[in-house]
């Protein structure tokens, strides 16, 4: 399930939440979209924007101080259910890429900010991720993403090389293999 605008708009007008109309179901890794089906290359590659996100902290960061690096870029909330389901292999993804120089950024939409993000880590014990905030939606504004969660791959000069949309399973054997070539370009 993807979480797009519409539906968010149109719970919003309901006078509910997204959240209250989702059916409840156990989580499993098994249910992901396989990696290699999901992902779509962006053909020619196009220069990534120089979005700007937040920290745990507060303080303001922009993508062009990982410019040389290969990058992830995960758009997610902890109130989006196929997020929460992708995020410990998105985890695990993370420390398998850590000696390879390639970020896993995840830009949390959460109104809660970084409590939120902060307690859903704990929580779920996760500790590879930094928590970084997209407070205002200007970074999926400016990769115009269809909704959440979408992953966009960029290379290290910088171009968006792939994306998914939709949640993915990051810790499938093949995955690390696809981003460590994608994000080494």
């Amino acid at each position: 399930m993807l979480i797009t605008r519409r539906s968010l708009v149109a719970a919003a007008a309901a006078g509910g939440t997204l959240a209250a109309g989702l059916t409840p179901r156990k989580l499993h890794a098994e249910t992901l979209n396989s990696l290699s089906s999901a992902l779509k290359l962006v053909v020619p590659p196009v220069a990534a924007p120089d979005i700007s996100f937040v920290d745990a902290a507060g303080k303001r960061h922009s993508l062009a101080e990982f410019r040389g690096h290969g990058m992830l870029i995960n758009l997610w909330a902890t109130w989006c259910l196929p997020c929460v389901e992708e995020m410990p292999s998105l985890a695990a993804l993370s420390k398998a890429l850590g000696p390879d120089d390639i970020a896993v950024l995840p830009l949390s939409a959460d109104n809660g900010g970084a409590k939120a993000v902060q307690a859903f880590f704990a929580r779920e014990k996760i500790s590879s991720l930094p928590v970084l905030l997209d407070p205002d939606g200007d970074a999926a504004r400016a990769f115009d993403v269809p909704g959440l969660p979408t992953s966009i791959v960029i290379d290290k000069q910088g171009k968006e090389i792939a994306r998914v949309v939709g949640a993915a399973n990051w810790g499938a054997p093949d995955a690390v293999k696809i981003v460590q070539r994608l994000a080494s370009g």
